[in-house]
């Protein structure tokens, strides 16, 4: 197999790092190396900004409109190779071929989002704000923004911000995660190759934790968008409030799933199947813990088990396989440690995924199937910390009032779902839950292009959130005009 050398794109063109360390990029399903990445540094980060930094004013004065035909002809480019994407974010995030494809599409619709930009731009005014005084807002860009970017979503979450800066006539540095940098560097290179953006306009840095670094501390970067851990999360957004740059800093999250007595369950089992065990949990919408309310309990406990229990786990490139592996050893041994943590605190596991079956091939990937712990008490590590894996808490309760208590006590805040055939509740539900994103008997409640995406406590930090409007708000400066002629 090649083995893919990672390399810098800066200014319009692809250069070797100044950097004399590299890491391996491993496909999780075989432990195969199919990359390394250099661990770029502050010079590598600042070639790139000034390379941003130059291209910023004749990108910025570029018409909104003619900037939207850059983003049309695009969105045709990234379509006709969605199939070779959708297999290199297999290959290197270890999800299955399906959800791949899922990634990309998602990805390519915050493209054909932004290319609406003219509208999105759009102003305000008020004559007469006195006498003979008129006032204007007018949305301005504001130069180079840089994210830093997750193993999990190599394509997508990348996506939630870099087309809507450069469509607001931003310019625009990446940092793809050093576990899965392959397929940005991908999309890149056909980019590139295809001659979209003026040199400059969107460029890419490899590397890990320096190179993070370099990017919170640049003077010039006007404002980072992460998504990460809590832990780092909660440090970019104070980094960023030290440098004077805008932020928005996605954290973990601890989705809870309430299944009222009333819930449809041929509805609600493969919902909770497709979110507890999609990208095997490896993702920050993912269900992980279910409150079953009442006489429910039972029968779901029964049908679920048995859903999930008939899971195909292997290499993602099969077509057939329902859940593919986690990122890394290191993160695999980290579920396991977590399993053996609820085993330890008194949950039963009714489902005991650490030796999954694997098709022939397979044998070093990083497997786990899918497991489910019952009867997970409120206090259980389990039922506190994100896992990040496909894990299952079912938590047993009495009252509808109970499990919004013991949900809004947690110090997570990114997405929750309740299962149920009364509107009352649900409306109860969504009127009470903290969480910022909810659903209502849906499995993964994930806001289209359109909305915003963002949780709230220590799943977010900062104040505008991913997509949608707040996408607007945040790569461009209101400017407001008093005029008196």
């Amino acid at each position: 197999m090649t083995v893919k050398q990672c390399r810098n794109y800066i200014n319009g063109e692809w250069v070797d790092s100044k950097a004399t360390q590299t890491v391996d990029v491993r496909n999780p399903a075989t432990g195969e190396i199919i990359g390394k990445v250099p661990l770029c540094g502050p010079s590598d980060v600042d070639a790139a900004v000034q390379a941003a930094n130059q291209a910023f004013p004749d990108w910025r004065g570029t018409p909104p409109a003619t900037r939207a035909r850059v983003l049309f002809r695009l969105r045709e480019v990234l379509e006709a190779n969605f199939e070779e994407f959708s297999r290199v974010a297999t290959m290197e995030a270890g999800k299955t071929i399906d959800e791949a494809r899922a990634e990309m599409r998602r990805a390519f619709d915050m493209v054909e989002r932004a290319c609406g930009i003219p509208g999105l731009m759009l102003g305000s005014n008020l004559e007469d704000v006195a006498r003979g005084v008129d006032c204007v807002a007018i949305r301005q860009p504001l130069g180079v923004f840089a994210a830093i970017n997750p193993f999990n979503f190599p394509a997508m979450v990348p996506f939630w911000f870099w087309p809507f800066a450069v469509a607001c006539g931003n310019t625009f540095v990446l940092k793809p995660s050093e576990q899965s940098p392959l397929c940005l560097q991908r999309i890149l290179e056909v980019i590139d190759a295809e001659g979209i953006f003026p040199p400059g306009v969107l460029n890419l840095v490899n590397g890990g934790k320096d190179a993070v670094n370099a990017i919170l501390e640049h003077p010039v970067i006007k404002g980072v968008s992460f998504v990460g851990s809590t832990n780092v999360a909660r440090l970019v957004y104070r980094k960023c409030g030290e440098t004077g740059k805008r932020v928005q800093a996605f954290g973990g999250a601890k989705n809870f799933m309430v299944v009222m007595p009333d819930a449809d369950l041929k509805m609600t089992i493969p919902a909770l199947v497709s979110s507890v065990y999609g990208c095997a949990g490896q993702r920050c919408l993912a269900g992980s813990v279910v409150q079953t309310v009442g006489a429910i309990h039972d029968p779901f406990v029964a049908a679920m088990t048995e859903a999930a229990a008939k899971f195909k786990v292997g290499n993602g490139l099969d077509e057939s396989v329902q859940m593919g592996p986690v990122i890394s050893a290191a993160h695999r041994a980290r579920v396991l440690a977590y399993i053996e943590q609820g085993i330890a605190e008194g949950a039963d596991l009714i489902l005991d995924g650490r030796n999954p079956k694997v098709a022939p091939g397979g044998e070093n990937g990083y497997f786990i199937g899918p497991c489910i712990f019952d009867n997970v008490k409120p206090h259980m590590t389990i039922a506190k910390e994100e896992i990040f894996g496909p894990v299952l808490a079912i938590m047993p309760l009495d009252s509808f009032d109970e499990a919004l208590d013991i949900m809004n006590a947690n110090p997570y805040g990114n997405a929750t779902s309740i299962f149920t055939s009364s509107g009352k509740a649900a409306r109860e539900f969504t009127y009470r839950a903290d969480a910022s994103m909810v659903g209502v008997n849906i499995g993964l409640a994930a806001p289209m292009s359109f909305f915003p995406f963002g949780g709230a406590k220590g799943s977010f930090f900062g104040d505008l959130k991913a997509h949608g409007p707040d996408a607007i708000e945040f790569f461009t400066d209101r400017k407001v005009v008093t005029t008196r002629w």
